[in-house]
């Protein structure tokens, strides 16, 4: 695991052995970064990162300057692994909530401009994830939320579905409450 751009780019991340995690893999994420670069300056972003796992997704929008990520994940493992890694790269537009996601999502006040979600791919409540997020309120007008998921997941029928991204065994949904099933331009 790797942070690909920014600041930290080439850094090498090496979480603790056993921590209950699925990293996103590098070859995926930096397809996922290429899209968000081409479509966000990294500068102005609000980013909450939910199942934040390692804290890959987190490290590598804080890397390219992020105003500000949000990482949320119950496990204690991985929260104190995120934190202190977060502060030996002096990363201090990272913040790191231990909570449960879903009421995390029921709580929350704040609006961000990508959200990205990587739960468990067996997780019961998966589908439930993007209607949340809308019902909240949580994601910014034009704003992108984005779930890794497990390839037979499929959501082209959600009101607010752009598209299916596919990387090696890695699928990304991309969603927006601004484009409703425009796409995403290449």
């Amino acid at each position: 695991m790797r942070i690909i751009g920014g600041s930290n780019k080439r850094r090498v991340l090496k979480a603790p052995s056993g921590l209950p995690a699925r990293p996103t893999t590098d070859m995926a994420k930096e397809a996922l970064f290429n899209i968000i670069n081409n479509h966000f300056d990294f500068e102005t972003l609000r980013v909450l990162d939910l199942f934040a796992g390692t804290g890959n997704i987190s490290f590598e929008f804080a890397s390219r300057g992020a105003v500000e990520v949000v990482a949320v994940e119950l496990n204690k493992r991985c929260t104190d692994y995120i934190a202190k890694t977060a502060e030996s790269m002096q990363f201090d537009n990272i913040a790191v909530i231990r909570a449960d996601v879903f009421r995390f999502i029921g709580r929350s006040r704040s609006i961000y401009d990508i959200i990205f979600a990587d739960p468990p791919y067996d997780m019961r409540d998966i589908r439930l994830i993007p209607d949340m997020l809308i019902r909240n309120k949580l994601l910014s007008k034009g704003g992108w939320f984005v779930m890794e998921h497990h390839g037979s997941l499929q959501f082209d029928s959600h009101p607010a579905f752009l598209e299916k991204r596919k990387y090696g065994k890695v699928n990304f949904s991309f969603f927006s409450t601004q484009q409703e099933g425009t796409g995403i331009p290449e």
